[in-house]
């Protein structure tokens, strides 16, 4: 359960409470097929809309300023037949920094291979036990991730059961043979291989390290930036441990797709010899980035 204490800190002006944890901007992308009848993008569009921000996802009652930001944009790339589509989805949440007007990115994510069959002014329903739409499954699965993210940015571990309903999510999928997107053996991007990259015990460090980095290092800034400077350039090397870890990949690089450039943003104002550290150190790790890294080198 999420730790309200926390919020009634970072925001004491809670009253009323409302279903569902997520405050979610949804929207479908048509543009690329030539359909006489759009309507059924428009109810798709609703029905997602509704599952993802009426769902109660967990125990946790949240008030509506304690909700979590994110969207899910959906681009539909081929109509394979009436009711068949493939697709591929934008995911993106962000968390508040304490006493600060800066929100900080937790989720920027593409899933490239979701295929789904939906007809128009049908209902996406959710229910844990049994999930019999690929479209439902994989959007069970992000908002299980949105919340995770978020809460082990609060407290050490805090997301773990968000993590582990997100798994038992991927394992039902798995079942469908039919269903895009859930492979563990030859796709390190899938969705199975992302959960089973943050519950493998090995990468336990990097959870630790993502609750220093917000909770220690983003949310201190506003009362004293160097301390929050240097606690986060200081748990950077983390990232370098668990490199060679087997499930890391996916890990690292949905790391870098969300953080990179704030990490840079933030260590612009180091000292010399602490951007130049924090260059060297992220370019061993995410070498594919280097070019993000330049301004470290100014």
């Amino acid at each position: 359960m999420k730790y309200l204490w926390i919020f009634l800190l970072l925001f004491p002006a809670v009253i009323q409470i409302h279903a569902g944890e997520l405050n979610a901007k949804v929207s479908v992308n048509s543009d690329r097929i030539q359909s006489p009848n759009k309507n059924v993008f428009t109810s798709m569009e609703q029905a997602m809309n509704r599952l993802i921000n009426e769902t109660q996802w967990s125990g946790a009652n949240l008030a509506q300023n304690e909700k979590i930001d994110c969207s899910f944009s959906l681009t539909i790339l081929e109509q394979v037949s009436d009711n068949s589509f493939k697709s591929e989805l934008f995911i993106q949440s962000r968390r508040p920094v304490y006493n600060a007007s800066y929100v900080t990115p937790t989720l920027n994510y593409r899933d490239t291979k979701l295929e789904f069959e939906y007809r128009e002014n049908q209902t996406l329903e959710f229910a844990s036990t049994t999930v019999d739409n690929n479209l439902v499954a994989a959007l069970a699965f992000y908002c299980q991730l949105i919340l995770a993210l978020d809460f082990d940015s609060f407290s050490t571990f805090g997301g773990s059961g968000f993590y582990r309903d997100a798994r038992n999510m991927a394992t039902q999928a798995q079942s469908n043979a039919g269903w895009s997107g859930w492979s563990a053996f030859d796709d390190n991007r899938s969705r199975t291989s992302i959960i089973n990259a943050f519950l493998d015990e090995a990468v336990k460090p990097y959870r630790e390290f993502w609750y220093t980095y917000h909770r220690k290092g983003l949310d201190e800034m506003a009362a004293n930036p160097d301390r929050g400077r240097t606690t986060i350039l200081n748990a950077l090397p983390v990232l370098k441990d668990i490199r060679n870890v087997r499930n890391s990949e996916v890990l690292l690089q949905m790391f870098a797709d969300c953080k990179l450039n704030e990490i840079v943003s933030i260590a612009s104002k180091a000292t010399a010899e602490e951007k130049k550290n924090t260059y060297d150190l992220l370019r061993n790790v995410f070498p594919a980035s280097s070019g993000d890294l330049e301004p470290l080198r100014k």
